[in-house]
């Protein structure tokens, strides 16, 4: 029995959860407006049009030449590397990436959010009316994060202030990176990205576990300003 292809496997899933015709559910998920089970987010990095326009293929065709390179056996390095090669750019090109990871995601390979590793990254942001330097410093000084963060035991591996920070969280099972942007003299953007955890689980609760500590943060800092 022949193979369905992965990509009318998806076609067919939408038809069953949405009553749509099979023109209709292909239509949608080409102008790539699917949405995953879980997490609301597309399965497709972007629409036909435009993946034809920067690759010379559209999704059925790709999907259908990964299929044949047997790219669900494959790791994502090494199927990054084979896409890129097709289109004689770099594996970590955005050609490369948008392919292998539309084709993992609706092939079940990967759920979105998950990265090349497999593990997941939970991330979350907070925009502050203080100088990138201030905003480093209670994250870098260990009596300053405690008052902020408390109970969150961190180990400083690297800094460049007042830009960035990395650290081992707990156990170093897990690491935290922190991106600091100045915004002017007096404002920045602190993204925190706490990486290779286990699965959605533990991604969604550390997502609002750092929500809730950036919000603690800004009132610190601020003297409780409300969110922009």
């Amino acid at each position: 029995m022949t193979r369905q292809k992965s990509f009318k496997r998806l076609v067919r899933a939408r038809m069953g959860k949405t009553g749509e015709s099979y023109t209709a559910a292909r239509a949608v998920l080409l102008a790539a407006q699917e949405e995953s089970a879980g997490g609301g987010k597309p399965v497709l990095a972007t629409s036909d049009p435009e993946i034809r326009r920067r690759t010379g293929r559209g999704w059925e065709e790709w999907f259908d030449l990964l299929d044949a390179w047997q790219a669900d056996q494959m790791t994502h390095r090494d199927l990054a590397r084979k896409v890129a090669g097709e289109l004689g750019i770099e594996p970590l090109a955005w050609a490369a990436q948008a392919v292998t990871y539309s084709y993992e995601h609706a092939r079940g390979l990967r759920v979105v959010g998950q990265r090349g590793d497999r593990s997941f990254a939970a991330t979350a942001s907070r925009t502050l009316a203080v100088p990138a330097e201030r905003a480093f410093d209670a994250f870098a000084d260990a009596d300053e994060r405690a008052a902020w963060l408390p109970g969150g035991r961190m180990s400083e591996r690297t800094s460049i202030r007042p830009r960035s920070l990395r650290f081992d969280w707990d156990d170093g099972t897990t690491r935290v990176n922190v991106v600091i942007a100045a915004k002017g003299p007096a404002r920045c953007t602190v993204h925190v990205e706490h990486a290779r955890l286990a699965d959605v689980a533990d991604t969604e609760r550390m997502k609002a576990y750092w929500r809730e500590h950036l919000g603690a943060l800004r009132s610190r800092l601020e003297g409780g300003a409300s969110d922009a």
